[in-house]
């Protein structure tokens, strides 16, 4: 895949798709802060409601980003004039980095969700991997739009960007993603998702949708 993932989305709408560099993690951080700020999954893992709620949560998709850069997953952003709008994080066909994560993740996940939120975390991976039709596929594993740009279809060009990444890799045969807000479900909807399952557990709730590749 080039640097430019859609020439004409551009062209038509003034955006530029392409991958994150080292400088745009930070900016893409703040962006899914604010997107799973209220997320039910994230709320009862990092305990909404008492205090340092922000900062756990901060800290964890922080180290996420991190993570997902030094093990080369693709991170991919929308820009608009040079700066970050939009970002998706995808995981690989490759179970062992989604289930496990690496060991330093662990400690430093220790440290801003306890162990217990930590558990809950590589739980929901790995109850939905096991679920999924495919296991040879992509996981969206975060995707946001900064607030004031939401409604604008800047979240379908990530999906297009993200279609692109599919097609272009051998192992994968389509892409899934655990949606825990009635609100994202029409919106993955609108993008050819299908629904596979619910989940539900002591600390999970969501559904899973999976779209095969083309």
């Amino acid at each position: 895949m080039q640097a430019t993932i859609e020439d004409n989305i551009k062209e038509e709408l003034g955006f530029e798709v392409r991958y994150l560099s080292a400088s745009d993690l930070k900016v893409a951080a703040s962006i899914l802060f604010n997107a799973y700020f209220d997320d039910p999954l994230f709320c009862k893992i990092f305990a909404k409601g008492e205090e340092g709620y922000d900062v756990r949560l901060r800290g964890a998709i922080r180290e996420e980003l991190n993570t997902f850069w030094e093990a080369k997953q693709p991170i991919i952003g929308v820009f608009k004039d040079d700066s970050l709008v939009a970002t998706t994080c995808l995981i690989n066909p490759e179970p062992e980095f989604g289930h496990s994560r690496y060991w330093h993740w662990r400690m430093k996940m220790l440290l801003t969700a306890g162990f217990l939120g930590t558990q809950q975390f590589l739980e929901k991976e790995k109850i939905v991997r096991n679920k999924l039709p495919d296991n040879n596929c992509h996981m969206i594993s975060f995707i946001g739009v900064q607030p004031a740009l939401q409604d604008q279809g800047i979240g379908h060009i990530l999906l297009a960007a993200i279609n692109e990444v599919i097609d272009a890799d051998e192992q994968s045969n389509g892409v899934a993603v655990f949606a825990t807000l009635d609100k994202c479900l029409s919106f993955f909807d609108d993008g050819g998702f299908k629904f596979i399952e619910k989940v539900a557990t002591q600390h999970i709730h969501g559904q899973i949708l999976y779209k095969s590749k083309k």
